[in-house]
């Protein structure tokens, strides 16, 4: 599945922190997130990078009267070469599937989730703090937005990935498995 890049003008970009003393985990968030919808019968398509913004809700979503919804969290050091690690990725990939099969929501293909990652990675790689032991924190998020009561799995779910918790000072060994 291809993912259609949709970047802020550079003007339009946040400023980010100057120092490790300007992070604040939980309220600093980069400029894009990635979104992957889910539709029964056509499963996940339309991957898209896009600007952060509000999550638009119905008042019957299945995620807030049938709390079907979900997330993981992992990190993204910078090494002192310069690169990008992330921090046992398939391994939340793995998590996060396992909690969606808990709550009869779709599965999302690991290799996909993680390739989909990196190329957001890509994107927001200025966002990645250069100290050692700090880390953007990314949180994997699904959500049923489908607009239903009743008990029954949700058949449709936009799927929003980013920087929910933003930057954080994570402490953890760099390395990916």
């Amino acid at each position: 599945m291809e993912i259609e890049v949709n970047l802020l003008p550079s003007e339009s970009r946040k400023e980010k922190p100057g120092s490790d003393d300007e992070l604040s985990f939980g309220d600093t968030f980069s400029d894009h997130m990635l979104m992957v919808d889910y539709k029964e019968g056509q499963g996940w398509h339309n991957a898209r990078i896009v600007p952060y913004e509000d999550l638009r809700l119905d008042p019957a979503a299945m995620s807030i009267h049938y709390a079907q919804s979900l997330f993981e969290g992992l990190k993204c050091y910078r090494r002192k070469d310069g690169g990008l690690q992330l921090f046992r990725p398939r391994d939340n990939f793995k998590r996060l599937n396992q909690s969606a099969s808990r709550l009869c929501m779709p599965e999302l293909d690991v290799e996909f989730g993680l390739s989909s990652l990196k190329e957001l990675i890509r994107v927001e790689q200025d966002w990645v703090p250069r100290s050692r032991g700090a880390s953007l924190y990314l949180r994997p998020t699904m959500l049923a937005t489908e607009p239903h009561l009743g008990v029954r799995p949700a058949r449709e779910y936009p799927r929003r990935r980013g920087r929910y918790q933003g930057l954080g000072q994570l402490r953890g060994q760099p390395l990916c498995r």
